[in-house]
């Protein structure tokens, strides 16, 4: 199966609700349908703070993910954030992945993205490793902190 990925639209978002939700359930992650909704449709009506990607074949995609984009004046411009990355289980481990976290940031660096960051759990070996091969690389000086507001 390739990472075909194409840039979600407001008609997917049924289809991206299905998914994001899978994945939420799957890491624990506590979010309402409206919660999920109202967060994800201003992205597929072209807000400009992010973008969301769906991979796989446009009518039945196998996941997706979210990226979005502020500016840093330590990598000299507009950069992106990996939000959320998710691929079905049941096609998980055959280069999907991979291949999208390849393909994309070549997209995003044609479009003017200079860095792209993405935060991994501490204990997710198998997820640091993809990243790994994927060339992103650990910044042992800094730790990502939150507020929420």
């Amino acid at each position: 199966m390739s990472a075909n990925i194409h840039l979600a639209r407001p008609e997917d978002l049924e289809k991206l609700l299905t998914l994001v939700a899978a994945f939420h359930a799957e890491e624990g992650i506590e979010a309402t349908e409206d919660h999920r909704r109202a967060a994800i449709q201003p992205l597929l009506e072209g807000i400009p703070y992010g973008a969301v990607y769906l991979i796989g074949p446009a009518r039945a995609p196998v996941g997706y993910i979210i990226v979005t984009f502020s500016w840093s004046v330590e990598f000299g411009g507009m950069d992106g954030f990996v939000d959320e990355l998710y691929i079905r289980p049941p096609v998980r481990g055959r280069g999907i992945a991979s291949e999208v976290l390849i393909a994309l940031p070549r997209t995003l660096s044609e479009a003017g993205i200079r860095a792209l960051h993405l935060e991994v759990d501490r204990d997710n070996e198998p997820a640091q490793r993809l990243y790994a091969r994927a060339r992103f690389q650990p910044r042992d000086r800094y730790m990502l902190m939150s507020k929420t507001l």
